[in-house]
């Protein structure tokens, strides 16, 4: 077979190759995306969603009569209702601790950011009448999807009867005119995915004489776009404590905290096996050059099976990483695809081959060009790296071959006359 054959055969695995990878990326995007919706769904039912928390308010109400227009048998029909009017008493001043604690946990091929929450607002409501009135303190609960031990609502230290009622937790008191008291409200709950706190009921609020203090069991803090920023924090131990704190504000943007990602096995596999190419294509050009200078022959079908040893490792790591930690199947997918390699270019060639040039060549452009994903913003920059180490160490290597001999020997062999067989 001569050098143009061998050529356009290799290429042709790699190209089947590629597609059984490109193939291989695309279960796996099926795999990760169909199933998200669906074991999300459930992480939200077991564990709960997203909360959300609004300031409770105190309100006091009122009847007014109104005039509705109703239709009754085709004629306009005027009726005088009472309608009941909210009053809100101003809240002068927030004072809350918020104790977030993450814990992941995984469904599938996704690593899901569960956290437990320890709510503790005390907050000051004044009667700005010039009577006592009969109020209803009232706080939204952060998520219908939740469930909420210790709650606690107490006035002026005493605790209060607690309602249910419209997904908010309910007290009533009486409160004399121009006092102001303290309501502390405390609760325990858990969510996903990120911890929200608005300033009042609407878009945009007013805040009066407010301070939030926030510790995390996690160093890796991000804010939720359209947020603010906390106006002081200190790294601990475990986390970081941050404190927004504010005398008069009026907003439309909300504080948030999104919990970190842990690295996720589903896009990280998906990612690797679109890649994989790349690292098929380097390995073949070292080979064919490591053969050439070293006047080794291999056939295609010898690249054939190499190709599918390299296919080995990304189906193991496919159907591993849902199974057990993605960094112990990452290594246990290399080991076996390296082994593949190497006990059978043994056999071919021999162990130094194998071990040395192929082996070496393997671990450099698979595993850790593939191992590079595990660490964001650097694979790029990894593999361009790599391309041009590479680059350089061929230059040098081949600089003194002469091609126009190498490629001319290989046509005249395949043009010379048959040999006879006796």
């Amino acid at each position: 077979m001569n050098i143009l054959s061998r050529l356009a055969a290799i290429f042709f695995i790699f190209v089947c190759t590629t597609l059984a990878w490109f193939f291989l990326g695309l279960t796996v995007d099926h795999r990760t995306n169909t199933t998200d919706g669906t074991l999300r769904g459930k992480v939200a039912t077991i564990w709960g969603s997203a909360q959300e928390q609004h300031p409770p308010q105190a309100l006091w109400f009122t009847q007014e009569s109104q005039v509705v227009t109703t239709i009754e048998n085709n004629i306009n029909v005027q009726k005088t209702r009472l309608v009941e009017i909210e009053h809100p008493l101003p809240l002068e001043g927030s004072r809350i601790q918020v104790d977030l604690n993450l814990a992941h946990r995984q469904k599938g091929l996704r690593w899901y950011s569960t956290y437990t929450v320890a709510f503790d607002g005390t907050y000051r409501f004044r009667n700005d009448t010039a009577e006592a009135k009969n109020i209803v303190f009232q706080l939204p609960f952060p998520s219908s999807q939740a469930m909420y031990r210790d709650l606690v609502m107490t006035l002026d230290g005493k605790a209060m009867d607690i309602e249910n009622q419209d997904g908010k937790a309910r007290a009533k008191a009486t409160v004399a005119a121009g006092a102001t008291v303290s309501l502390r409200a405390a609760y325990q709950s858990q969510g996903l995915d990120q911890w929200r706190y608005h300033f009042g009921q609407t878009e945009v609020s007013q805040a009066k004489d407010f301070e939030l203090d926030m510790k995390t069991n996690f160093k890796d803090i991000d804010f939720a776009e359209n947020t603010l920023s906390p106006v002081a924090k200190r790294e601990t131990a475990d986390g970081w404590e941050l404190t927004w704190k504010y005398d008069t504000l009026v907003s439309g943007y909300q504080l948030a905290m999104v919990m970190p990602e842990k690295l996720q096995p589903g896009p990280l596999v998906g990612a690797i096996s679109y890649f994989a190419p790349v690292s098929l294509f380097f390995f073949f050009f070292i080979l064919l050059v490591i053969t050439t200078l070293r006047n080794v022959e291999l056939h295609p079908m010898n690249y054939f099976f190499l190709a599918a040893a390299f296919f080995a490792f990304h189906l193991l790591l496919a159907y591993l990483c849902d199974l057990i930690s993605i960094h112990l199947a990452f290594w246990i997918s290399a080991a076996v695809s390296v082994f593949l390699v190497v006990s059978y270019l043994r056999a071919v060639v021999g162990i130094r081959f194998a071990a040395l040039e192929a082996g070496g060549a393997q671990l450099i452009y698979l595993v850790l060009f593939s191992y590079a994903f595990f660490f964001k913003g650097v694979t790029g920059l990894a593999v361009t790296i790599g391309s041009i180490l590479t680059l350089f160490v061929v230059m040098q290597l081949t600089a003194k071959i002469n091609w126009q001999e190498r490629f001319g020997s290989s046509r005249r062999e395949s043009s010379g006359p048959p040999s006879l067989i006796s």
